[in-house]
């Protein structure tokens, strides 16, 4: 996708996803009067349709931003905005655990596609990236995401198999799960205990943002 606003209209319409039809989307948001109401208050429209929509959804993404870490204060000179903790956890993610190979950059992401072997000891795993680039090199493979305000965002993978950030790390320290396809970037850490923890520490502490605005969410028209 090319805007926010494209991609705003992924999910509706990806038959594994919601799997709804943009016409039968707006025939079901028109039929509720409350919703036409606010929309032509906003887009002075009678009638909603799929570009509204995707004006309204991206409108409220473009809200949510990622920022103002302490990781970032700490760059910036605050060096006591870290707990010696997160700083050791710090060095090893950018050092010893080899975090930074994939998640790099002021996103702490590469914007790549990589197996790192979830799900693949399963009889039939997902197939990742495969199912659209149809190469057998991508089996398995998923796009690196954020590790900004991880914290906020478990559980983890794409599957949501890993609900805790330690158990992200011991998946990381063994090396992954072995297969074919698993990424060249993964091999066993021989991290400590005190050593993972020490890395969870920089992603919780380092990594989080600061706090959303707090608002109640609005109650949906009827």
């Amino acid at each position: 996708a090319g805007t926010l606003e494209e991609q705003a209209l992924g999910p509706i319409q990806n038959p594994i996803e919601m799997a709804l039809p943009l016409p039968e989307m707006e025939q079901k948001i028109n039929a509720i009067q409350g919703y036409r109401a606010e929309f032509k208050k906003v887009f002075g429209v009678d009638s909603i349709t799929s570009k509204e929509v995707a004006k309204a959804i991206a409108s409220y993404e473009r809200t949510v931003l990622a920022g103002g870490s302490k990781f970032d204060r700490f760059k910036q000179g605050e060096v006591e905005v870290l707990s010696e903790s997160a700083q050791r956890g710090m060095a090893l993610f950018f050092g010893k655990a080899n975090c930074s190979a994939c998640h790099a950059g002021a996103n702490f992401t590469d914007n790549a596609f990589h197996n790192i072997g979830i799900g693949m000891d399963k009889p039939e795993p997902d197939v990742g990236r495969e199912a659209i680039s149809k190469l057998e090199g991508d089996r398995g493979s998923f796009k690196t995401p954020t590790l900004r305000d991880i914290d906020r965002t478990g559980p983890y993978m794409h599957d949501g198999s890993l609900q805790t950030l330690a158990a992200v790390v011991a998946h990381y320290n063994q090396g992954g799960t072995p297969n074919p396809w698993l990424d060249e970037e993964l091999f066993p850490l021989k991290l400590t205990k005190e050593e993972q923890a020490d890395l969870v520490k920089f992603m919780e502490e380092g990594l989080a943002s600061e706090p959303y605005p707090a608002h109640e969410p609005p109650k949906l028209p009827d």
